[in-house]
């Protein structure tokens, strides 16, 4: 078993069990977590949730980003400064739509999440620009 720096299980899912877990998904779920689409901006449910908690991956519930690393983009998308812990976070380059990009996935299933830019604000200047749909989250107590 592989463990991230959080203490969560990080051993990558078998494609059998990422059917069993996308079986519940919506269509719009699948589009963008299994066929790496995009929603559409300034229509994503936690775009403008401001309460204090944890976005966790929705196909396997791994920690993806907390709501103190949370800010307003404007772009149109839930955007972070930085991940819950950077061993949850998988980064692929995409060169899809003409542009170099750097798409993030979930370490555990991998599935994908949105794009990092390097255009966010201080500490780190990383832009985490993520699908609603592509996260659960999970308030804190």
């Amino acid at each position: 078993m592989s463990s991230s720096a959080a203490g969560y299980d990080l051993t990558p899912l078998t494609e059998a069990q990422i059917q069993e877990k996308a079986a519940s998904l919506t269509p719009e779920e699948r589009r963008v977590l299994l066929d790496h689409g995009t929603e559409h901006p300034f229509c994503g449910t936690l775009l403008d949730n401001k309460l204090e908690g944890v976005y966790h991956c929705r196909l396997c519930d791994l920690p993806l980003f907390s709501s103190n690393a949370k800010f307003d983009s404007g772009t149109g998308w839930p955007s972070f400064f930085q991940p819950f812990d950077k061993q949850h976070i998988r980064y692929i380059e995409d060169t899809s739509m003409g542009m170099a990009r750097t798409e993030v996935r979930c370490s555990r299933c991998d599935c994908h999440l949105g794009h990092v830019f390097p255009d966010g604000p201080p500490p780190t200047g990383q832009r985490y620009c993520l699908n609603s749909v592509a996260m659960a989250f999970q308030e804190s107590d």
